[in-house]
C-alpha cells in the first residue's frame, strides 16, 4: 500500500493483523464501521484492509473502532486460574512479587 503516509500505512498494517488475529470477516467489519456512520462501502473498506485503498484518516479511525469493539465482544480465551482462584471467587490478577494475592 502505497499511502504517502508511514502512519497510515502503520494504522492500515495493525488494523488487518486486528482482523485475522481475530477471525473476523470483511462483512463484520464492514456492517459495524457502517453501524458507526461510516460512508465508504463494503468493497471500499475491503480494499483498505487488503492494502489496495488508501482511507481518510476520520474513516481509518471509524474502521479501527468497529474492528476493536467486534474483537470487545468476542468470547475471551479461556485462562489457567491461579492457585488461589480455583473456585473462581478470587482475585483474577497475579500475585504480586511477595506472592500474596492482590
Amino acid at each position: 500500500m502505497d499511502t504517502g503516509s508511514n502512519g497510515a500505512e502503520r494504522q492500515w498494517k495493525l488494523t488487518r493483523e486486528a482482523v485475522e488475529a481475530a477471525g473476523l470477516t470483511i462483512g463484520q467489519v464492514w456492517l459495524r464501521y457502517f453501524s458507526l456512520t461510516g460512508s465508504a462501502g463494503e468493497y471500499e473498506v475491503d480494499a483498505y484492509l487488503n492494502g489496495l485503498l488508501v482511507l481518510p484518516t476520520v474513516q481509518r479511525d471509524l474502521v479501527s473502532h468497529a474492528v476493536n469493539e467486534l474483537i470487545s465482544e468476542k468470547a475471551q480465551p479461556l485462562k489457567a486460574p491461579y492457585s488461589y482462584n480455583l473456585d473462581g471467587r478470587g482475585p483474577s490478577k497475579a500475585p504480586d512479587e511477595s506472592g500474596d494475592a492482590p
